[in-house]
């Protein structure tokens, strides 16, 4: 079989493999045969009986769960909004609140997790509302850090759009900091990244105001 053919062909889906914007439906078996045996032998260094029933099929469920948490490198998050771009004329703050985001720290390997809120001041062109998450997603199947993740989504939307500003805030709980290491369970850490009219005082106060509003 060819490598294509390979890269097409479908493997089973655990009912818990769905989730959000994103269904994969072909796997790379070639990638997940390798990544299988790669935490086969993780395991098995770890002291684990790597043919007990509970673990035999472990590494390749694992193979499987990490393609899907790292497959935003293969999404164009410029693609998306370009594909519902319209021209509008509307000059006024736009917000995206709340947008779950689920991500694994690049250091450790260990899951972020929290809320990005995203605005942005249109300047001739609107995006599809769902666009700014799935944006927001694409960065955070990657791997990842907090401070990053927030510029690259505010990035994708100034160079897309070409608003009169965007603004970008995620708050996330990081299980690095929670499970091991310091073991602050309620430590949540904030980032944010703003162009344009949001580097004005004014603007960038009536941005945080209104998401401190209460939710509809």
């Amino acid at each position: 079989m060819d490598n294509l053919s390979n890269h097409n062909k479908k493997s089973e889906l655990d009912e818990d493999e769905f989730h959000g914007y994103h269904r994969i439906e072909n796997y790379n078996l070639e990638t997940v045969e390798r990544l299988a045996e790669s935490y086969k032998n993780i395991l098995s260094t770890l002291g684990e009986d790597v043919n007990r029933e509970g673990i035999l099929k472990t590494p390749e469920r694992v193979a499987k769960a990490m393609q899907y948490l790292t497959h935003g490198y293969q999404i164009n998050a410029k693609e998306i909004l370009e594909s519902a771009k319209f021209r509008e004329e509307y000059k006024q703050m736009v917000i995206v609140k709340d947008i779950e985001v689920y991500s694994l720290c690049e250091h450790h390997l260990l899951p972020f997790f929290g809320k990005a809120h995203v605005a942005y001041i249109p300047d001739n062109f609107i995006v599809g509302l769902s666009k700014i998450p799935r944006v927001v997603d694409v960065f955070a199947r990657r791997l990842q850090v907090q401070e990053r993740l927030t510029v690259e989504i505010r990035d994708a939307i100034q160079e897309t759009l070409q608003p009169l500003g965007v603004a970008v805030v995620i708050e996330a709980r990081h299980l690095c900091m929670q499970m091991r290491g310091v073991q602050k369970q309620n430590s949540i850490t904030t980032t944010s990244a703003f162009t344009g009219e949001f580097q004005n005082d004014r603007t960038r106060s009536e941005f945080l105001r209104l998401l401190a509003e209460k939710k509809v």
